[in-house]
């Protein structure tokens, strides 16, 4: 892997006017944009991030059919986030061990690391202040809402 930052998608160098003059790659994938099914091997919690940013992601064209495991991933890491919390919620950030030794709940770990890894999702699909300022993206037009929609009833009836 090159050490630096990802590389922008074509769309991106084109809208801003591709600065560093390389070559566009004229064969990048462009995915269908598509209604998805919320995974059902996700926890609760996960789900319920999924129904809050579902929405949002597919108005503003940021979901497509490529994005599913990358979304699902960001759900699910959020689910365990906020498990983790609710423990430490009640059990405390230190515990005491049998010795009466005073350690760090493993939970805090958890924690730390869910949102480690949620932050870094969120920066991939415009989550955050900084990352949204960076994002261009075209939500879809009337009848290709009317044909996502149908295509996720369709989905949904198998």
């Amino acid at each position: 892997m090159k050490p630096g930052p990802s590389p922008k998608p074509t769309v991106l160098k084109v809208i801003q006017g591709n600065p560093g003059r390389k070559p566009l790659n004229k064969a990048e994938p462009k995915p269908n944009s598509v209604a998805l099914e919320c995974p059902s091997e996700l926890s609760d919690d996960a789900k319920a991030e999924w129904n809050r940013l579902y929405p949002y992601l597919f108005r503003t064209g940021l979901l497509t059919e490529a994005d599913l495991t990358a979304f699902s991933a960001y759900c699910q890491t959020y689910g365990r986030w906020i498990v983790a919390e609710r423990a430490l919620a009640t059990e405390g950030e230190l515990l005491t061990t049998d010795k009466g030794n005073i350690v760090q709940n493993p939970r805090l770990w958890v924690a730390n690391k869910a949102l480690d890894q949620m932050y870094k999702f969120m920066s991939e699909f415009g989550l955050t202040p900084a990352s949204r300022s960076r994002v261009k993206a075209s939500p879809p037009s009337e009848d290709e809402m009317e044909a996502y929609q149908k295509r996720g009833k369709e989905l949904r009836q198998g």
